[in-house]
């Protein structure tokens, strides 16, 4: 993804961090993830999906604390 659409995107969780390519320890894969409560959001067709429902893994009920 271009360096300025990630700035100007955020996940869509009430932690809304900035997000980063890549998911886990594999930054080559097609998602972005969330820097403050860690869900991947898909990237299909170069376009990202930043739909809760379709998220992976991260955010707990409560919020995500940093460490």
């Amino acid at each position: 993804m271009e360096a300025q659409l990630l700035e100007i995107l955020a996940c869509p969780c009430e932690q809304h961090g900035a997000l980063r390519p890549g998911l886990g320890d594999d930054a080559q894969a097609d998602y972005l993830t969330c820097t403050s409560c860690g869900r991947g959001f898909p990237v299909r067709d170069g376009i990202p999906v930043l739909l809760l429902d379709e998220a992976v893994g991260g955010g707990s009920p409560g919020g995500a604390g940093e460490g």
